[in-house]
């Protein structure tokens, strides 16, 4: 985790002391279990709890151990001893490291989910809010790169916001998904603890119990929930692109926020750069790059191996710290970003026309043209505006074989902008509701 793009809530989901107290509510859990169950003394359950449930754990001690030990759980639990007593010999009773390893690990993903939920409502309050101030400002509708047909700043902000509607929805299901635990000991039969266990300690860590573990609780899920962030960071670098082709001098449809005092270049003051979304497309790549690993980690030897572990001690903490990060940052610039509807309209108009292209085409083929003409005597005109060289309106009006189809005042009419713009209305219903 790198402080500069860090947010402290989640970061505090990773840390050591974190980590330690959910080894311990998950290892106090399972002992009140044992408990009912009769397997260990009451009163040790009792105890284990009095004595550790306030306690700070002394991460530096645990470290001290585990260099000797080589182990971490073992290096918890005897600084476990130290601070319970004798008591200390009940826990971890039938269990082993995994059963605690892994459901640590799942809950501290489910508490990392809940945090990049309130992200994207953030993202999608941002989106929402500029798509219908801008509902109706006409701009080009690119693809290529390269002019189209018109449509609105408004529609650009509403495609994204069903995107990252689609991104929460998956965001929900893959923490459904991720949220189970595994107490069920060194190969999953459950041999020397009862499956009661498992269903308290789920219960107590707001987990459901996994249908069958090897020694692990199976890495697909994981593979689902890392694969969900790496798809909305994907969606967090497609505005981020968009915004930074608009931001380019050629273009200045929008750019980012420009805060007094701000400093573009070091060497050219006059400079006002889209960093905030470069910024978005390299944490976008970071999150993606956790993908392929949690896909590789799916396959383990047998019942288990350790291959995944080191993997996941980066990628748990990395990804959602970073993606974390990126929502926020992406939700304040969508809510302070500067548009400019004129430039937008110079844009559209630089064209000549040119827009208007297949409206032509088909009013043609509407008055008897085939296809094959219309495309030609449309494309015959349009060359030339292309290069410069005239107006796409007063081209055709003045092409003898167009006025055989289409009059002046029809050809007019074709060039209506808000023509495209006809079911603006429609489409915002669709995504966003009769609100």
């Amino acid at each position: 985790m790198i402080p500069r793009y860090t947010r402290p809530e989640m970061a505090s989901i990773w840390e050591p002391q974190t980590r330690f107290k959910i080894w311990f509510e998950i290892e106090a859990h399972a002992a009140d279990a044992l408990a009912e169950l009769g397997t260990i003394p009451k009163e040790a359950a009792r105890t284990v709890w009095a004595k550790a449930k306030d306690a700070t754990f002394d991460v530096a001690r645990i470290d001290e151990i585990e260099r000797e030990t080589k182990h971490d759980v073992i290096a918890f639990l005897t600084h476990l001893a130290e601070i319970v007593g004798p008591e200390a010999r009940f826990v971890h009773q039938g269990m082993t490291s995994s059963d605690v390893l892994d459901t640590c690990l799942n809950v501290q993903l489910t508490r990392a989910a809940d945090l990049l939920l309130a992200d994207l409502d953030k993202v999608l309050a941002a989106l929402k809010k500029r798509a219908f101030e801008h509902k109706m400002t006409p701009t080009i509708g690119r693809s290529h790169g390269i002019h189209a047909e018109p449509v609105t700043f408004g529609l650009k902000l509403a495609y994204a916001y069903a995107e990252f509607t689609r991104a929460k929805e998956r965001l929900i299901a893959a923490r459904k998904e991720v949220a189970t635990c595994a107490i069920s000991g060194a190969v999953g039969t459950f041999a020397q603890i009862d499956p009661r266990v498992e269903a308290h300690v789920a219960k107590a860590m707001g987990l459901v119990p996994e249908p069958i573990s090897t020694q692990v609780i199976p890495r697909d899920r994981h593979a689902m929930y890392f694969s969900v962030l790496g798809v909305i960071a994907s969606s967090v670098e497609r505005i981020a692109v968009e915004i930074r082709h608009m931001q380019r001098t050629e273009v200045l449809e929008a750019e980012e926020f420009f805060s007094e005092g701000q400093k573009g270049s070091s060497a050219m003051p006059h400079k006002r750069n889209p960093v905030l979304s470069e910024n978005l497309t390299g944490l976008s790549r970071m999150v993606r790059a956790y993908v392929t690993p949690a896909l590789e980690n799916v396959v383990l030897w047998h019942e288990r191996d350790i291959s995944h572990s080191s993997a996941e001690r980066m990628m748990g903490p990395d990804a959602t710290v970073t993606l974390d990060f990126a929502l926020v940052r992406l939700a304040g610039l969508i809510d302070k970003l500067l548009v400019y509807p004129a430039n937008m309209q110079k844009n559209l108009d630089r064209l000549g026309g040119l827009v208007h292209s297949q409206r032509v085409l088909l009013a043609l083929t509407q008055k008897g043209a085939s296809r094959e003409d219309a495309y030609k005597l449309v494309q015959r005109n349009a060359m030339p505006v292309w290069r410069g060289e005239g107006d796409f309106l007063v081209l055709l009006k003045k092409d003898a074989e167009v006025k055989k189809y289409l009059n002046d005042a029809e050809l007019e009419e074709l060039f209506d902008l808000g023509y495209h713009l006809k079911h603006v209305d429609t489409i915002f219903k669709r995504v966003f509701g009769e609100s």
